[in-house]
C-alpha cells in the first residue's frame, strides 16, 4: 500500500462545519514540532463511591469529576465494576475480527450514515477524508445488537455482523458499558450545579456508537509518512468511554499549556471524555477536548498492533440539543440532535452528509 503524504492540514480549515465553539488551532496529524506537557496528569477518580455511597459521598465524587473535566475534559475512572477480563475478551475479538476477516467480506459492510452516524466498516488511512490515518475501524450502533429498542423489524445479526457469533461477544461489552451511562451522565449534571437526572429519559435505551479500532503495525514507509495512528479530533456525542489500552498512543491537547499530554491510563481503568454534545449543553462549561492517536516513542512497539473500543454515548436523532436549565445565559440555540450532529461530522464525511432537521 502506498503511504499517505503528509499533509499541513490544520483544524481551522474545517471549522464551518464545528457545532460548538473551537478556538484553537492544531495540526491534524502529529509533527516532528508539536509541544509536549509532560508535567500534566489527567485525575484518575475512583467513581465507586458514587455508584454506592451515601449523599456526601456521590457529592465529593461528583465535584471532583466535574473539575477534572472543565479543566480538560478527560479523566480516568477505576472502581466502575466491570471486570477488566471481558476487556481481555473483547481485544482477542478484535484483533480476529480485522485480522480473520477478508477484505471483500469487510468491504461489503462498508460504513455509511444510518440515522445519524456512519455505521460499518472503514478501510484504513479512510476513517476521513480530509486525512489520511493508519486505522481500521468498524461502528456498530445500537440498531446492529440484539438490545432492547425500537426497530421497524427483528433483528438480524448478517445485516451489521460478518460473523453471527462476533454479536454477542461485542454485546456483552455494550451493555456492561451501558449500565454507566446514568451514572456518569448523573456525576457531571452533579458536579455541574444541575439536577443529575436531567438526561435521565434521554438516556434510556439511547443510541450509542461503539468503534472497533485496529491499528496494524507500521511499515517503515508508514512510519517515514509523517501520516498519525489516528488524526487529531473532538468526539461528537456527549462523553465516550474508552477502555484503558495495553500500547501506548493516546495523546490530549491541553489547551492552557497549548500542548499535547500523553495518556498513559491504567489497564482495567476507562478513560472518559466529553464531546460535542456535552459541551453544547453545558454552555461550553465541559469542553469537547482534542486528542489523537501517536506512533508509541519506542519505535520497537511500532512493529506490534494496537487495539481499542471506545464507546460513544448520544441521544437519538429527534432528540433536542438545548442548553442545561440553571448555567446562565445559552450560547447556543436548541438544535435537533441529528441536524447537530450530521452537520459536524460533515467534516469527516463531505459535505453531502449532513440532513437538516425534519
Amino acid at each position: 500500500m502506498t503511504p499517505p503524504a503528509a499533509l499541513p492540514a490544520l483544524n481551522q480549515d474545517f471549522s464551518r462545519f464545528d457545532q460548538v465553539r473551537k478556538a484553537h488551532t492544531y495540526r491534524l496529524a502529529e509533527h516532528e514540532s508539536d509541544r509536549f506537557d509532560d508535567a500534566y496528569e489527567i485525575a484518575t477518580l475512583d467513581i465507586e463511591p458514587f455508584l454506592r455511597g451515601d449523599a456526601r459521598d456521590k457529592a465529593r465524587f461528583a465535584d471532583e469529576f466535574a473539575a477534572a473535566l472543565q479543566e480538560i475534559g478527560f479523566a480516568v475512572l477505576v472502581g466502575h465494576g466491570v471486570d477488566a477480563a471481558l476487556y481481555d475478551s473483547v481485544e482477542e475479538s478484535v484483533l480476529d475480527l480485522f485480522t480473520s476477516t477478508p477484505l471483500d467480506e469487510k468491504m461489503r459492510f462498508r460504513a455509511k450514515r444510518h440515522g445519524s452516524v456512519a455505521q460499518g466498516y472503514f478501510p484504513i488511512e479512510e476513517t476521513s477524508e480530509i486525512h489520511p490515518d493508519l486505522v481500521e475501524g468498524w461502528v456498530w450502533c445500537r440498531r446492529a445488537f440484539d438490545m432492547p429498542q425500537l426497530r421497524d423489524g427483528p433483528f438480524r445479526a448478517a445485516d451489521y455482523w460478518p460473523r453471527a457469533d462476533l454479536e454477542p461477544q461485542f454485546r456483552r461489552l455494550a451493555l456492561a458499558h451501558e449500565a454507566l451511562f446514568k451514572p456518569i451522565a448523573q456525576a457531571m449534571f452533579q458536579g455541574l450545579g444541575c439536577d443529575p437526572h436531567v438526561c435521565d429519559e434521554k438516556l434510556t435505551g439511547t443510541n450509542f456508537g461503539l468503534r472497533a479500532n485496529y491499528y496494524p503495525p507500521m511499515s517503515e514507509d508508514q512510519d517515514r509518512s509523517g501520516a498519525g495512528r489516528l488524526l487529531g479530533h473532538e468526539d461528537v456525542d456527549l462523553f465516550t468511554i474508552l477502555p484503558a489500552t495495553r500500547a501506548e498512543g493516546l495523546q490530549v491537547w491541553n489547551h492552557r499549556s497549548r500542548a499535547w499530554v500523553r495518556l498513559n491510563a491504567p489497564y482495567g481503568s476507562i478513560i472518559i471524555n466529553t464531546g460535542d454534545y456535552m459541551q453544547r449543553i453545558s454552555n461550553d462549561r465541559f469542553p469537547s477536548t482534542t486528542h489523537r492517536v501517536g506512533k508509541p516513542r519506542d519505535a520497537s512497539h511500532r512493529a506490534a498492533p494496537r487495539v481499542s473500543f471506545p464507546i460513544a454515548v448520544y441521544v437519538w436523532e429527534n432528540e433536542i440539543l438545548e442548553v442545561l436549565p440553571g448555567l446562565g445565559t445559552p450560547r447556543y440555540d436548541p438544535i435537533k440532535a441529528i441536524a447537530f450532529h450530521t452537520h459536524s461530522t460533515s467534516k469527516f464525511y463531505g459535505e453531502g452528509y449532513a440532513v437538516d432537521s425534519a
